[in-house]
């Protein structure tokens, strides 16, 4: 009977568990669970850029302390790397932009997210999906983090420079992305 429980209850959180990822910065690392089954589209898009280590000597090029940290899409000379194709955008899946969850940035069009990300450091309601237009449809939630949120306040606490007209909340010094690779389960 123990043994019936026991094996009922590892079956239970194994399936529960989405892909995990780790994130190494120069600042620490930050693991993450990803929801494979809410943001099919999201997560195999991320997990294509981290298959190719995509991510690996990238920054975190925008800081906005209680806000969130954005990286992804600019290595370390602050010049944009070439992408993948746009994707649709899942932020209808009901995964919130609560503190600590990772989502897809974007432009002003709905489905034009690539490689960028960011980690949102409070409850940002107002990036939530809330309609069907680009300023309501919101930003894809796919995953949050389950260890090193510590490292993510650290970054959102970093100082700050005018660097230039696109990059207004620039970390100097730097807080590089050092790898991102998925983790066995």
């Amino acid at each position: 009977m123990i043994f019936f429980v026991a094996f009922l209850l590892f079956s239970f959180s194994f399936a529960q568990a989405g892909t995990l990822v780790e994130m190494k910065t120069s600042m620490g690392t930050i693991k993450l669970e990803l929801e494979d089954e809410k943001a099919p589209i999201t997560v195999n898009n991320f997990l294509n850029y981290v298959d190719e280590k995509f991510y690996d000597g990238t920054i975190f090029h925008r800081v906005i302390d209680k806000f969130m940290i954005q990286g992804g899409g600019f290595d370390q000379t602050a010049k944009r790397k070439e992408t993948k194709a746009q994707i649709k955008n899942e932020a209808d899946n009901g995964l919130l932009n609560n503190k600590g969850t990772i989502a897809m940035a974007r432009t002003g069009v709905i489905d034009s997210a690539t490689s960028q990300f960011f980690i949102n450091l409070v409850d940002n309601n107002f990036l939530n999906h809330r309609g069907k237009t680009g300023n309501t449809y919101g930003y894809a939630v796919f995953g949050k983090v389950i260890e090193g949120m510590d490292v993510v306040e650290m970054i959102g606490k970093a100082k700050t420079i005018a660097k230039s007209q696109l990059f207004h909340d620039y970390p100097e010094p730097q807080v590089i992305i050092e790898s991102v690779r998925r983790l066995e389960p």
